[in-house]
């Protein structure tokens, strides 16, 4: 339509319903000022479409907002366990490792110091286990003291637990390729996967997890063929979604496509602060569109409400008010009648029927089609 035709149609329709079309369609009354009057032949030219206020199935759809995350079962974050310089990086973003494959060479002082710990705790327990069969062999001939054995024996349970300890963590670093009489550790990938990130550079200080410093994850290696997508679930509609319940993802990186997925868990409990609990959503994603925190909009699949509902074309947002025209039936003069009427629909759910809360009774022909047209005459 071209833009000058659609102002002069209304101008026209107005000038109608306010009795200037008297020569054509004979006398004419004025409306009142709540209500617009149009002759047959207006109402066809604006082409109006009334339908009666029934029952129609709605719902269908819980919409909300989330955000696309690692399946945390195919997702590690690396971290150094020692303190020290990265000397050499054998992984690359994008490269797939096997677990156990090198990703970075540390020239740690903590290797040297564990090993040297195993020995200094070595020979502190057999001091003290020594110390203690003397004497216990010399309380038995009554020729030591209680007190004497009590404290030997106490050094001795705890050169025991020290000797334990550095063998332990000993033992962790052995599983780094660390080896005695020298500061190299190897840090292996835990699982095999894809790595997605990568935050250290030659030269890097890093610290150890058991150091008590600042940590920073070192690698992130995982597997993105499927994805989760953890979305919000307002209280009202909690008890609508399942477990199993279909889920439609779209992100605005991909405006015109859909992703199908499965909502396979719930949470039991509501943010306190937001008042929504979490669902999550399972996707493939072999292509790796999704990346990890982009956001989503989710669409999960429910159960259809049989209700009064009107479409979503007769609603009508004028300021702060929700709006729409009732067909009244004939004026004194036959022309048709049209109120415009406030009402409250809900209009959280999906889908292209809306439920009536108030300002609408069941039979009444709301106007579906060209609405726009009659609030050009208020």
């Amino acid at each position: 339509m071209k833009p000058w035709i659609f102002p002069s149609f209304v101008i026209a329709l107005l000038c109608a319903c306010h009795g200037g079309d008297k020569g054509n369609h004979g006398r004419s009354m004025d409306p009142p000022a709540t209500e617009a009057w149009l002759w047959q032949d207006q109402v066809s030219a604006a082409k109006l479409v009334a339908e009666p206020l029934a029952p129609q199935p709605v719902g269908g759809l819980v919409v909300t907002s989330g955000r696309v995350t690692f399946d945390d079962l195919k997702v590690a974050h690396v971290m150094s366990p020692v303190t020290g310089r990265v000397i050499r990086i054998e992984a690359q973003p994008g490269q797939r490792v096997k677990k156990g494959d090198t990703l970075v060479t540390i020239d740690s002082p903590d290797v040297g110091s564990a090993f040297s710990d195993v020995e200094k705790a070595q020979a502190d327990f057999i001091s003290a286990e020594k110390d203690f069969r003397r004497q216990k062999e010399l309380f038995d001939v009554h020729a030591g003291s209680q007190r004497d054995l009590e404290a030997a024996q106490g050094n001795y349970s705890k050169a025991k637990a020290e000797l334990q300890r550095a063998k332990k963590k000993a033992q962790l670093l052995r599983s780094g390729g660390a080896k005695a009489g020298t500061q190299s550790y190897t840090l292996r990938a835990p699982i095999g996967g894809e790595v997605i990130a990568r935050n250290v550079n030659p030269g890097t200080e890093v610290q150890g997890q058991y150091s008590g410093g600042t940590v920073i994850e070192l690698f992130t290696i995982g597997e993105l063929d499927t994805v989760w997508v953890m979305a919000d679930l307002f209280e009202m509609d909690l008890g609508r979604v399942r477990q199993g319940t279909e889920c439609l993802v779209k992100c605005v990186a991909y405006p015109g496509r859909v992703f199908k997925g499965v909502a396979d868990w719930v949470s039991d409990t509501l943010d306190p602060a937001t008042r929504t609990a979490k669902v999550r959503c399972r996707l493939d994603n072999a292509d790796r569109a999704l990346k990890p925190e982009m956001y989503a909009t989710a669409a999960l699949a429910v159960d259809r409400q049989q209700t009064l509902a009107i479409p979503r074309s007769a609603i009508l947002h004028l300021g702060d008010q929700t709006m729409v025209f009732i067909e009244l039936g004939k004026a004194p003069d036959g022309r048709l009648r049209f109120e415009r009427r406030p009402v409250s629909v809900n209009e959280e759910l999906g889908g292209d029927y809306l439920p009536v809360v108030r300002g609408i009774a069941a039979g009444e022909k709301v106007i579906t089609g060209g609405a726009i047209l009659l609030s050009a005459m208020f």
